[in-house]
Protein backbone atom coordinates (compact mmCIF):
# COMPACT_ATOMS: atom_id res chain seq x y z
CA UNK A 1 0.00 0.00 0.00
CA UNK A 2 2.65 2.42 0.70
CA UNK A 3 4.82 1.53 -2.16
CA UNK A 4 1.33 2.09 -4.34
CA UNK A 5 0.95 5.73 -2.39
CA UNK A 6 4.63 6.41 -3.35
CA UNK A 7 4.23 5.79 -6.96
CA UNK A 8 1.12 7.85 -7.49
CA UNK A 9 2.96 10.83 -5.71
CA UNK A 10 5.62 10.32 -7.74
CA UNK A 11 3.62 10.27 -10.75
CA UNK A 12 1.61 13.22 -9.97
CA UNK A 13 4.91 14.96 -9.77
CA UNK A 14 6.33 14.18 -12.92
CA UNK A 15 3.36 14.65 -14.97
CA UNK A 16 2.80 17.93 -13.62
CA UNK A 17 6.57 18.54 -14.41
CA UNK A 18 5.92 17.32 -17.35
CA UNK A 19 2.91 19.54 -19.03
CA UNK A 20 4.30 22.59 -17.03
CA UNK A 21 7.43 22.53 -18.50
CA UNK A 22 5.82 21.72 -21.92
CA UNK A 23 3.10 24.61 -21.40
CA UNK A 24 6.21 27.29 -20.72
CA UNK A 25 8.11 26.68 -23.68
CA UNK A 26 5.01 26.89 -25.70
CA UNK A 27 4.25 30.29 -24.48
CA UNK A 28 8.18 31.65 -23.99
CA UNK A 29 8.42 30.57 -27.70
CA UNK A 30 5.02 32.46 -28.70
CA UNK A 31 5.78 35.53 -26.55
CA UNK A 32 9.24 36.17 -28.56
CA UNK A 33 8.24 35.21 -32.05
CA UNK A 34 4.58 38.29 -31.60
CA UNK A 35 7.81 40.06 -30.49
CA UNK A 36 9.77 39.46 -34.21
CA UNK A 37 6.03 39.75 -35.66
CA UNK A 38 5.77 36.17 -36.06
CA UNK A 39 2.28 35.04 -36.32
CA UNK A 40 1.41 32.11 -32.76
CA UNK A 41 -0.25 29.80 -35.23
CA UNK A 42 3.02 29.76 -37.29
CA UNK A 43 4.89 29.48 -33.57
CA UNK A 44 2.68 26.65 -32.47
CA UNK A 45 3.47 24.54 -35.48
CA UNK A 46 7.04 24.73 -35.40
CA UNK A 47 6.79 23.91 -31.16
CA UNK A 48 5.12 20.50 -32.47
CA UNK A 49 8.14 19.85 -34.91
CA UNK A 50 11.04 18.96 -32.18
CA UNK A 51 11.60 15.20 -31.14
CA UNK A 52 12.17 16.85 -27.72
CA UNK A 53 8.73 18.03 -27.33
CA UNK A 54 6.78 15.16 -29.14
CA UNK A 55 8.62 12.84 -26.72
CA UNK A 56 7.77 14.88 -23.28
CA UNK A 57 4.11 15.27 -24.23
CA UNK A 58 3.92 11.57 -24.81
CA UNK A 59 5.47 11.16 -21.55
CA UNK A 60 2.52 13.51 -19.79
CA UNK A 61 0.14 12.09 -21.70
CA UNK A 62 1.26 8.45 -20.54
CA UNK A 63 1.16 9.69 -16.85
CA UNK A 64 -2.33 11.83 -17.44
CA UNK A 65 -4.34 9.38 -19.22
CA UNK A 66 -4.31 6.29 -17.50
CA UNK A 67 -5.45 8.54 -14.66
CA UNK A 68 -7.91 10.13 -16.14
CA UNK A 69 -9.66 7.29 -18.62
CA UNK A 70 -8.40 4.36 -16.65
CA UNK A 71 -10.66 2.05 -18.17
CA UNK A 72 -10.14 3.44 -22.30
CA UNK A 73 -8.46 1.45 -24.83
CA UNK A 74 -5.62 4.37 -25.08
CA UNK A 75 -5.46 4.57 -21.64
CA UNK A 76 -4.52 1.10 -21.38
CA UNK A 77 -2.43 0.92 -24.22
CA UNK A 78 0.17 4.04 -22.72
CA UNK A 79 0.47 2.30 -19.15
CA UNK A 80 1.38 -1.24 -20.82
CA UNK A 81 5.14 -2.03 -19.93
CA UNK A 82 6.58 -2.03 -23.15
CA UNK A 83 5.21 1.25 -23.65
CA UNK A 84 6.61 2.78 -20.96
CA UNK A 85 10.19 0.57 -21.65
CA UNK A 86 9.68 2.83 -25.37
CA UNK A 87 9.01 5.86 -23.70
CA UNK A 88 12.13 5.57 -21.67
CA UNK A 89 14.38 4.57 -24.53
CA UNK A 90 12.79 8.07 -26.53
CA UNK A 91 13.44 9.99 -23.50
CA UNK A 92 16.77 9.08 -22.75
CA UNK A 93 17.98 9.74 -26.47
CA UNK A 94 16.80 13.36 -25.95
CA UNK A 95 18.73 13.59 -22.58
CA UNK A 96 21.83 12.66 -24.58
CA UNK A 97 21.58 14.40 -27.90
CA UNK A 98 20.58 17.55 -26.30
CA UNK A 99 23.79 16.62 -23.57
CA UNK A 100 26.39 15.86 -26.77
CA UNK A 101 25.37 17.66 -29.93
CA UNK A 102 23.28 20.45 -28.53
CA UNK A 103 22.84 22.04 -25.23
CA UNK A 104 26.48 24.16 -26.28
CA UNK A 105 24.69 26.04 -29.40
CA UNK A 106 22.67 28.38 -27.18
CA UNK A 107 23.13 29.60 -23.54
CA UNK A 108 18.74 30.43 -22.14
CA UNK A 109 18.38 32.10 -18.80
CA UNK A 110 15.73 32.20 -16.57
CA UNK A 111 12.20 31.02 -17.44
CA UNK A 112 13.71 29.52 -20.57
CA UNK A 113 16.75 27.92 -18.47
CA UNK A 114 13.94 26.34 -16.44
CA UNK A 115 11.81 25.14 -19.18
CA UNK A 116 15.05 23.75 -20.50
CA UNK A 117 16.62 21.69 -17.55
CA UNK A 118 13.20 20.25 -16.96
CA UNK A 119 12.24 19.42 -20.38
CA UNK A 120 16.31 18.04 -20.95
CA UNK A 121 17.29 16.67 -17.78
CA UNK A 122 14.81 16.17 -15.05
CA UNK A 123 11.91 14.49 -16.82
CA UNK A 124 14.48 12.23 -18.39
CA UNK A 125 15.74 11.30 -14.89
CA UNK A 126 12.47 11.55 -13.26
CA UNK A 127 11.25 9.29 -16.08
CA UNK A 128 14.13 6.43 -15.28
CA UNK A 129 13.64 6.57 -11.78
CA UNK A 130 9.96 6.09 -12.21
CA UNK A 131 10.46 2.80 -14.93
CA UNK A 132 12.65 0.83 -12.61
CA UNK A 133 10.50 1.60 -9.26
CA UNK A 134 7.35 1.40 -10.44
CA UNK A 135 6.72 -0.04 -14.08
CA UNK A 136 6.39 -3.70 -14.17
CA UNK A 137 8.72 -6.47 -16.07
CA UNK A 138 8.02 -6.04 -19.39
CA UNK A 139 9.56 -9.29 -20.58
CA UNK A 140 10.98 -7.83 -23.18
CA UNK A 141 12.69 -9.20 -26.35
CA UNK A 142 15.73 -8.04 -28.10
CA UNK A 143 13.77 -7.48 -31.42
CA UNK A 144 11.42 -4.89 -29.43
CA UNK A 145 14.78 -2.17 -29.78
CA UNK A 146 14.20 -2.33 -33.80
CA UNK A 147 10.51 -2.71 -33.43
CA UNK A 148 10.94 0.97 -31.16
CA UNK A 149 12.46 2.65 -34.45
CA UNK A 150 8.97 2.71 -35.98
CA UNK A 151 8.35 6.62 -33.46
CA UNK A 152 11.57 8.29 -34.59
CA UNK A 153 11.76 6.98 -38.05
CA UNK A 154 8.67 8.33 -38.63
CA UNK A 155 9.70 11.77 -36.56
CA UNK A 156 12.56 11.43 -39.53
CA UNK A 157 10.04 10.98 -42.61
CA UNK A 158 8.03 13.88 -41.22
CA UNK A 159 11.09 16.34 -40.45
CA UNK A 160 12.55 15.48 -44.15
CA UNK A 161 9.15 16.31 -45.63
CA UNK A 162 8.20 19.04 -43.59
CA UNK A 163 11.72 20.59 -44.80
CA UNK A 164 10.41 20.58 -48.45
CA UNK A 165 7.82 22.64 -48.12
CA UNK A 166 9.20 25.39 -45.40
CA UNK A 167 12.65 24.97 -45.50
CA UNK A 168 13.40 24.54 -42.00
CA UNK A 169 15.06 22.21 -39.95
CA UNK A 170 14.57 21.56 -36.29
CA UNK A 171 18.16 20.34 -35.65
CA UNK A 172 21.15 21.17 -37.40
CA UNK A 173 21.88 17.20 -37.77
CA UNK A 174 18.93 16.81 -39.74
CA UNK A 175 19.30 20.29 -41.79
CA UNK A 176 19.24 19.22 -45.65
CA UNK A 177 20.47 22.76 -46.86
CA UNK A 178 23.20 22.47 -44.86
CA UNK A 179 24.32 18.84 -44.73
CA UNK A 180 22.25 17.65 -47.77
CA UNK A 181 20.43 14.22 -47.64
CA UNK A 182 23.41 11.90 -47.97
CA UNK A 183 24.43 13.81 -44.88
CA UNK A 184 21.51 14.01 -43.06
CA UNK A 185 21.02 10.05 -43.49
CA UNK A 186 24.62 9.26 -42.59
CA UNK A 187 23.39 11.11 -39.19
CA UNK A 188 20.19 9.48 -38.63
CA UNK A 189 21.87 5.71 -39.37
CA UNK A 190 24.09 6.47 -36.34
CA UNK A 191 20.90 8.34 -34.45
CA UNK A 192 19.19 4.80 -34.94
CA UNK A 193 22.33 2.49 -33.63
CA UNK A 194 22.10 4.71 -30.36
CA UNK A 195 18.16 3.88 -30.21
CA UNK A 196 18.72 0.58 -30.62
CA UNK A 197 21.62 0.68 -28.64
CA UNK A 198 19.76 2.49 -25.47
CA UNK A 199 16.38 -0.05 -26.46
CA UNK A 200 19.10 -3.46 -25.45
CA UNK A 201 20.36 -1.79 -22.66
CA UNK A 202 16.63 -1.04 -21.58
CA UNK A 203 16.02 -4.79 -22.34
CA UNK A 204 19.08 -5.87 -20.48
CA UNK A 205 17.53 -3.68 -17.29
CA UNK A 206 14.16 -5.01 -17.50
CA UNK A 207 15.34 -8.63 -17.12
CA UNK A 208 17.93 -8.74 -14.48
CA UNK A 209 17.40 -5.46 -12.39
CA UNK A 210 13.89 -5.72 -12.51
CA UNK A 211 14.01 -9.35 -11.84
CA UNK A 212 16.05 -9.03 -9.15
CA UNK A 213 13.98 -6.33 -7.45
CA UNK A 214 10.97 -8.04 -8.34
CA UNK A 215 12.30 -11.00 -6.70
CA UNK A 216 12.96 -8.83 -3.94
CA UNK A 217 9.71 -7.78 -3.69
CA UNK A 218 8.06 -10.80 -3.57
CA UNK A 219 10.68 -12.50 -1.01
CA UNK A 220 9.38 -9.34 1.41
CA UNK A 221 5.85 -10.31 1.26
Amino acid sequence: MQNEKTRQVFEWLLLSLGWFALGLQLYLGIMAELERGVAWQWTVFNYFSYFTILTNLFLAAGLTVPRLRPHSRFGHFLRRPTVRSASLVYITIVGLVYAILLRHLWNPTGWRWLGDVLLHDVIPIGYFVHWVLFVPPARLRWRDALLWLAYPGGYLAYTLLRGVFVGLYPYPFLNVLRLGYQGVLVNSAFLALAFVAMGWLVVVLDRHVKGLLAVRVNTRR
